[in-house]
């Protein structure tokens, strides 16, 4: 007894102590990824990189652990759920997110995600797979949180935007010329907030296919593996649509440095999303969903102590706390109706099994 005790134990570390750390890892690549756009890398060129490069890391891990789950044959419609996972989740969400962490923070960029539970609630709602009873106080929080969830995001998108003019002494302005305003909106941190929001949208879309795809096909590695090699063409394509070209960044970053962030990013993505996968069926959505606000707050801190990033002001911590409230009702609501659901399940078996 004493012993299953210390194992649950140990057990809670790891999975609360790996958490913690995946969100450590997942703020530092957003700095990283920050970093190669400051450089001039374009988002297509970074997305193409990482996505042969997380397919490569995974591929000896699939064909080890997960080949023998694979179906004996790939229908029409399971390829087609694929093309649409690669583009949605690698092209069109990655692209999207390194625009909107490009032109506003990477704080923003690890909080936007904490939009996708609400996200992925609505579009749930909306095809039918999400039963809403108003009359449920669960699902009144789970609308709640919604709500405020696209509030919190809405604010900190604003209180991001807010420039802070010069001071006056510093400003050499003619008698004819009007005294500037004293908010001014940054356009091109609200045009990164929508990029950030549309992404998140775009995610939360193809988690709720990734989930059709993996009752079909259920290996979550080799589902990984397979967007990420569909997203890598379909990436590579749209830039030669766009650029008519490959662009492959060489002469802003020497080809070794190219390669070991490819690598890093890779390595990063098919590790934590590994872990996150592992503690997922260990503990659950709701344990795992909690700890994405610990990536916002490391975002954070290391964009002012490595950068003095001067943007986080009190509004748009307030909007970081209106989300992250909004963020725990919905899991809260979603793990008591799961409980529940659980609950009547059990009941409905002992009321079979004695009749």
């Amino acid at each position: 007894m004493v012993g299953m005790m210390n194992s649950r134990m140990m057990e809670d570390v790891v999975v609360i102590g790996g958490l913690i750390g995946v969100q450590f890892v997942y703020a530092g690549n957003a700095m990283l990824l920050k970093y190669l756009m400051s450089l001039g890398l374009q988002s297509f060129t970074i997305v193409i990189y990482t996505s042969f490069a997380t397919f490569l890391l995974l591929l000896p891990f699939v064909l080890y652990f997960e080949r023998s789950k694979w179906p004996k044959k790939f229908t029409f419609k399971l390829i087609v759920q694929f093309l649409l996972l690669a583009f949605g989740g690698v092209t069109l969400f990655q692209s999207l997110f390194l625009k909107g962490i490009n032109l506003t923070s990477a704080a923003m960029g690890t909080a936007m995600p904490n939009l996708a539970p609400g996200f992925i609630f609505i579009i749930a709602w909306l095809f039918r797979l999400e039963k809403v009873d108003l009359s449920c106080t669960y699902s009144r929080v789970k609308i709640m949180g919604t709500l405020l969830c696209v509030l919190g995001a809405f604010t900190m998108s604003l209180m991001q935007s807010i420039s802070t003019p010069l001071p006056i002494e510093e400003l050499t302005v003619e008698l004819t010329t009007p005294s500037p305003p004293f908010v001014m909106f940054d356009r091109n941190k609200i045009i990164g907030c929508l990029y950030l929001l549309v992404s998140i949208l775009v995610l939360s879309g193809t988690v709720v296919l990734q989930a059709f795809t993996l009752g079909e096909f259920p290996a979550p590695m080799s589902v990984c593996a397979i967007t990420s090699i569909f997203g890598g063409f379909i990436t590579s394509a749209a830039q030669l649509i766009e650029f008519h070209e490959i662009k492959t960044g060489w002469p802003l970053v020497s080809v070794g440095d190219m390669i070991g962030y490819s690598i890093l990013s890779g390595a990063v993505t098919g590790i934590s999303l590994s872990f996150s996968g592992w503690a997922l069926e260990k503990r659950g959505p709701v344990l795992v969903s909690m700890f994405s606000p610990v990536g916002t707050v490391c975002s954070i801190i290391f964009s002012i102590v490595t950068q003095g990033d001067s943007t986080v002001n009190i509004g748009s911590i307030a909007g970081m706390f209106l989300m992250f409230t909004g963020l725990y009702f919905v899991l809260w609501a979603k793990g008591k109706e799961d409980g529940l659901e659980s609950t009547k399940q059990v009941e409905l078996k002992e009321k079979n099994f004695v009749a």
